[in-house]
């Protein structure tokens, strides 16, 4: 029901929807998450520590094996993040949302790109607009990541 609720209102004229359903529909509209497609590059959060603001990740953890090499990169779907090695010192991270559609963990990457394959929409992987992108730093094995 959510899931369609949702649908609705991302298709919906803002105002008219306000007019019908007035603050009930601003508190129907949550953070939850979404029950989308998953790709093969996932991880769990057993691992990590995070809060609102901060996450903390063990690059040792296998499950972030696919950061391990430059350009590789991962869907961090317990964290709604993309997760991209650029360098040996420097992973980035972005919005797992599509800001399009608000459609998640259904990504793919290629040629400095995340393309969202719900609507083939394409964005830059140098945090210049598009996905929402976060602060980022290693100290050794260690990944932190500021929202």
């Amino acid at each position: 029901m959510k899931n369609k609720r949702r649908d609705f209102l991302k298709t919906a004229c803002a105002p008219i929807a306000f007019s019908m359903f007035g603050i009930s529909l601003i508190e129907a509209c949550s953070k939850e998450e979404y029950g989308g497609t998953t790709n093969d590059n996932t991880a769990n959060n057993d691992d990590d520590n995070s809060s609102s603001d901060m996450v903390t990740v063990d690059l040792t953890n296998s499950k972030f094996s696919g950061l391990s090499s430059v350009g590789g990169w991962m869907n961090y779907t317990e964290q709604n993040m993309l997760l991209l090695r650029i360098s040996n010192s420097q992973i980035r991270a972005f919005s797992n949302v599509c800001p399009h559609q608000g459609t998640q963990n259904r990504w793919s990457y290629n040629n400095s790109k995340f393309t969202c394959a719900q609507h083939n929409n394409s964005y830059d992987d140098n945090c210049s607009g598009g996905l929402s992108c976060y602060t980022t730093s290693i100290n050794g094995d260690t990944l932190t990541i500021t929202r």
